[in-house]
């Protein structure tokens, strides 16, 4: 970083126009776009208009209307909502064994024409290692540098770009988190009552959140492959809620509705499998922040999408659904090629790891400043058409302020890759060394490449097979017998460990309870008194301390645990009894307490979720992180049926039959009071304390872990690399010297 502004700031008597000139090349524009950092600009947009399941509240009251739901079909849609945005799994199976554009690709397959070919593995070589011009030239010569076709392809192709493409695919993935402002529209046009509302809530919830077959997907395909799948299951699933929707097809029953809103929420796995799980492991020593990153932009895409849906379709519940349907898609596509897997490499003028890391941190936190812009670029604007009457045109101009702030991760990433130019460029220009060796340290040299590259010889014992029975108690010994914390767990030692499944529970509680008050927030406001304009803005606000409780605890505990050894699960428990404050304000309904219930609420459902990925990253390994990923994720629908379904809607249409003549038959029953929600909430805080408790015991099975250094294995395996590398240069160098020597010789005879 200080080598490039030392460049862009003209030392040495540049001037403006120099620098322009060496800028604005079509070189450096392709490395821009090839580079790492315009991939994190990308993932920044996905990330941003992912977040539609958040604002369930808005629209759930239409669906409880205009369908006749009651209160705990309402909490089963609800679950099955939140089911479909975070069941996974196959995305993240196919991640595992494929690159990231290949999930990317899958996620958008099926209403979009199939694109050619991966990128070049050449093209990934120039992306990393970009050619730059040196001191002494101005901003005339620096733009003429990077504006440059090659520079162009090496931004493209970079790392940075790559995250980019996955902030911008996240922050399209959310649109389980807006089920509050469309579920209105659902309720009403289709008869539903409040319980076939939660009910279609769940199965959102359900494909939300189980991404088993995503993850198993990405173990054995490359991303695109899951991207691709979840672009075509987010079009499908979406599309076919909207057309019943607005009439163009026949009332489908319930559990038709019920595929459809899983299959497209379920493709929200597929991009977070595909993108999230594929950024955390081209920047292993960077898992904390990476993941407030990309779950912060998740956390925006809500408030995202409700300012693009007004801006293009006006106050209009049902296109919000088509945009839905669309875009998330549109940009997955746009995007399949771009997500990858790329080789962990420490920074070239930086060897020491934790130098490398920081270098990767200053990108990360230049993003951080951008989201955070965002965050409250949105929180104005929410504030604004709250208090005054905006026009359309109003709306429009606000959106393209919007997206104007949600490229502006363009600049880090060009920056990034325009650093990475210069450093290949100082290390070319620096004159060769020629080192003279010895014989026998070039023999030792070639001795070693051949006892790396020789088989080992396999005794008979060994190569004959097996007994069926030693075989499968051997399976069943792995399975019980799991590596040490930090080694790479294979997915079934990891899920019948202790840690997953204190992890699991915890989080069951903990997501459950705060996932149950979003998704009911418009319930919550109207039987509280709230007018409908304040209830959006619940919501709205809803997204955004999701946004600020994901990028604060990816962050701080990032920094926490480098600086002062702060373990990860004790921040889990301190968020889990934060929680706890907000369900005691929906539960004692205290006057005007929706705001800062909504903030609370808002903020510890989106704290949760980095914490709970990073944990099973950094306690289970990376290996089979994709579907492991995934399985974490299903604890939220668990969580959503049994707080939500079982509990909420089905004591809040008992008080709503106590105050409608005390019948529970069909039909939209409004519950008005308190009581209401009471003693749902109440119970959910009782869990959510019971979830803080047992989070308690995995902070103190992975005390001892977290007292060391989890990163040194990255390190270890980025030195050995190098080490290897070296090590093949002197073989090549010694068999080079020894030819020349036997050639000078022939030649001094003939």
């Amino acid at each position: 970083m200080v080598t490039a502004e030392s460049g862009v700031a003209g030392g040495g008597g540049r001037g403006a126009a120099a620098l322009l000139r060496e800028v604005a090349t079509a070189r450096f524009a392709r490395q821009v776009v090839l580079g790492r950092w315009f991939m994190v600009f990308a993932c920044l947009l996905i990330l941003s208009a992912s977040g539609a399941t958040y604002i369930f509240g808005i629209y759930s009251k239409v669906l409880k209307s205009s369908l006749g739901y009651d209160q705990r079909t309402l909490n089963t849609l609800s679950f099955f909502k939140d089911l479909g945005a975070n069941v996974g799994v196959i995305s993240g199976l196919i991640n595992e064994v494929t690159p990231p554009w290949v999930v990317l690709a899958m996620g958008a397959a099926m209403n979009l024409p199939q694109l050619r070919g991966e990128l070049g593995s050449d093209a990934m070589v120039t992306a990393e290692s970009g050619v730059a011009g040196g001191g002494g030239r101005g901003a005339a010569a620096l733009l003429r540098e990077v504006a440059t076709a090659r520079f162009a392809r090496q931004v493209v192709l970079g790392r940075w770009f790559m995250v980019f493409a996955c902030l911008l695919i996240l922050s399209a993935s959310g649109a389980t988190y807006i089920f509050g402002i469309y579920s209105k529209v659902l309720k009403s046009s289709l008869g539903y009552d409040q319980r076939t509302l939660n009910t279609l809530s769940f199965f959102k919830d359900l494909g939300a959140n189980v991404g088993v077959i995503s993850g198993l997907i990405n173990e054995v395909t490359p991303p695109w492959v899951v991207l691709a799948m979840g672009a075509a299951m987010n079009l499908v699933g979406y599309l076919m809620v909207y057309l019943a929707v607005a009439g163009r097809t026949a009332r489908p029953p319930v559990w038709l509705m019920c595929i459809y809103i899983c299959v497209g929420a379920n493709s929200q796995s597929f991009a977070n499998t595909g993108a999230l799980v594929t950024c955390v492991k081209n920047f292993p020593e960077s898992r904390g922040i990476v993941l407030g990153l990309l779950k912060g932009f998740v956390g925006l895409s809500g408030a995202i999408f409700t300012q693009l849906y007004v801006a293009i379709y006006g106050d209009d519940a049902k296109s919000l659904v088509l945009l839905i349907a669309w875009l998330p898609a549109a940009i997955s596509i746009l995007f399949v090629h771009t997500v990858r897997i790329m080789p962990y490499r420490p920074s070239r003028r930086r060897a020491d790891g934790e130098a490398s890391a920081a270098t990767n941190n200053d990108a990360f936190f230049c993003f951080l400043y951008i989201s955070i812009a965002l965050a409250v670029y949105l929180l104005t604007m929410i504030v604004v058409q709250n208090q005054t009457n905006f026009s359309h045109t109003a709306y429009v101009v606000s959106a393209a302020a919007l997206l104007l702030v949600l490229f502006l991760p363009l600049v880090v990433v060009i920056k990034q890759e325009y650093q990475i130019k210069k450093e290949l460029d100082d290390s070319l220009r620096e004159p060769p060394t020629v080192t003279i060796e010895k014989p026998a340290a070039a023999a030792a040299a070639m001795q070693m490449s051949t006892s790396i590259t020789k088989p080992k010889t396999e005794t008979p014992s060994s190569s004959s097979p097996a007994p069926p029975s030693s075989c499968l108690g051997s399976c069943l010994k792995h399975m019980f017998n799991p590596p040490a914390q930090g080694e790479d767990y294979s997915i079934l030692q990891a899920l019948v460990s202790v840690d997953m499944l204190v992890l699991f529970l915890a989080t069951i509680c903990g997501v459950g309870g705060t996932l149950t008050a979003i998704d009911n927030m418009g319930q919550i406001g109207q039987s509280l008194g709230y007018p409908a304009k304040s209830i959006k803005t619940f919501i709205s606000l809803i997204s955004i301390w999701n946004y600020a409780g994901r990028v604060t605890s990816g962050f701080a505990s990032e920094i926490f645990l480098t600086r002062y050894k702060f373990p990860r699960p004790l921040m889990l428990t301190l968020v889990l009894l934060l929680a706890c404050v907000g369900h005691l304000l929906i539960a004692f309904g205290v006057p005007q307490s929706l705001y800062a219930a909504s903030v609370i609420i808002g903020f510890c459902f989106g704290a949760q979720w980095p914490l709970l990925f990073a944990i099973i990253s950094e306690v289970f390994g990376l290996k089979y992180y994709s579907t492991l990923y995934n399985f974490g994720s299903v604890a939220s629908p668990i969580g959503a049926y049994v707080l939500n379904v079982r509990v909420a809607g089905y004591l809040y249409d008992v008080e709503a039959a106590k105050q409608h003549g005390g019948s529970l038959a069909g039909g939209d029953k409004t519950c008005i009071g308190v009581q209401c929600f009471r003693k749902a909430f109440l119970i959910i805080t009782a869990a959510t304390v019971a979830g803080a408790l047992i989070s308690l015991v995995l902070v103190w099975r992975t005390r001892n872990f977290y007292k060391g250094d989890i990163y040194a294995k990255f390190r270890e395996n980025a030195a050995g690399d190098e080490a290897t590398t070296e090590c093949n240069s002197v073989t090549d160098n010694a068999v080079e010297k020894k030819s020349t020597l036997v050639n000078d010789g022939n030649n001094k005879k003939g």
